[in-house]
């Protein structure tokens, strides 16, 4: 038995993508930079990845960026940003949520160090402190930088509300959405949620590892109000350096074309997954003590579960024993030994943090799937708190 539960931290990449990437490969070998006739087959690959992505968001005026990762366009649009004008080292001023992935948090740290302002607005019980928000909209903020969706606590943040403060407060600011974790999981479009940048990631949506998205607005470009990070040949209107990888972004376009057509149909699965694997919860004897987080507003596809007095580690290497495989949170950071700030953030206290698991589906998951972890989570509790005494 193998389940397949971690899917936040990274998705099995469909068959059309993968067939994609691999024609690609064999036959759009040349640089997309190149003149002759192979060199302009590889930029139409490009080119219709391009397509796909600003159709996903209903969007016709932006510009597609592709990096690496998304951790690389998420660095390019907070650094990037910051580097863009030599006045704003002098006072200028950063907000973002206090629960952000280190491709954030980060970046922001480092900033700090350098002389800008940083302010992080509570994320308690998976709620956006407005509040605290306004309060903060100075003039001197230049980037507004937050996550659509929590990747550990699946808590659902609105874009556009904060949009419209920036707009009522602070004009001048952008507002940079990292949507890695609500791409092609939730309906939205770049307009919807206000944002000036956006950040994509192909491996979370079925498409390949090793290449992402900095979706720019037309405004940002217009205004000049981002610097590359990587410099040298100009590729990516200037602000992303580098050959791109043609095949790995063919794929993420094809994966992105598949998810567009079946968005609808997909989240109500990963909607019906989550609900009932909180009823079973609900109504297991064996699993009462068990906490899950459910913040009032969330995406369809992510749980994250406090268990009872039992490290998330054992219970993890307990779980893939047995082929079940889940994560403790950030894939990113589940090698370090130190606590989820997003737990923490969410009110969660360090003991609670050091004992939580994360649940996330896929599409190809099935109700089978659900029962089969609720099983087996009874089994490990009954099992490791056996051991513990």
């Amino acid at each position: 038995m193998n389940i397949y539960l971690d899917n936040s931290a990274t998705t099995k990449i469909c068959e059309e993508a993968l067939n994609k990437y691999i024609r690609v490969s064999k036959e759009c070998y040349g640089n997309p930079s190149s003149l002759h006739a192979l060199g302009v087959n590889a930029e139409k690959e490009l080119s219709a990845a391009r397509r796909e992505i600003l159709l996903s968001l209903r969007e016709k005026s932006s510009q597609v960026i592709f990096t690496a990762s998304g951790s690389e366009a998420n660095n390019l649009a907070i650094v990037g940003r910051a580097l863009s004008k030599e006045r704003y080292a002098r006072g200028a001023k950063i907000i973002t949520t206090d629960g952000e992935h280190a491709s954030v948090s980060s970046p922001l740290g480092k900033l700090e160090s350098m002389g800008f302002e940083v302010v992080r607005i509570p994320t308690k019980n998976g709620v956006l402190d407005m509040e605290a928000l306004r309060f903060a909209l100075t003039k001197n903020v230049i980037l507004v930088t937050m996550m659509m969706v929590n990747n550990e606590t699946g808590a659902l943040y609105d874009p556009l509300a904060v949009s419209n403060l920036i707009k009522e407060n602070c004009p001048d600011a952008y507002l940079h959405v990292d949507a890695t974790q609500s791409y092609m999981k939730l309906p939205f479009t770049m307009n919807g949620v206000g944002a000036d940048m956006i950040t994509l990631s192909s491996h979370k949506i079925e498409g390949p590892k090793g290449v992402g998205a900095l979706v720019v607005s037309s405004r940002v470009i217009k205004e000049r109000g981002l610097a590359p990070l990587i410099m040298g040949g100009g590729q990516e209107m200037g602000l992303r350096s580098g050959t791109e990888n043609v095949p790995a972004v063919a794929a993420f376009g094809e994966a992105v074309r598949l998810g567009r057509e079946k968005l609808y149909e997909r989240k109500e699965k990963l909607d019906s997954l989550r609900s009932y694997l909180v009823e079973r919860l609900r109504t297991s004897p064996a699993l009462s003590e068990i906490k899950p987080l459910l913040p009032e507003s969330h995406a369809p596809h992510i749980l994250n579960i406090t268990l009872p007095g039992i490290k998330s580690e054992t219970m993890l290497h307990y779980l893939s024993s047995v082929g079940i495989y889940v994560s403790s949170g950030s894939a990113c950071s589940s090698n370090s030994s130190h606590i989820s700030s997003a737990l923490i953030a969410y009110g969660k206290t360090e003991a609670e943090a050091d004992s939580s698991i994360r649940i996330s589906f896929s599409h190809r998951n099935e109700i089978s799937d659900v029962d089969a972890l609720v099983t087996a989570l009874e089994a490990g509790i009954s099992r490791l708190a056996r051991i513990k005494r």
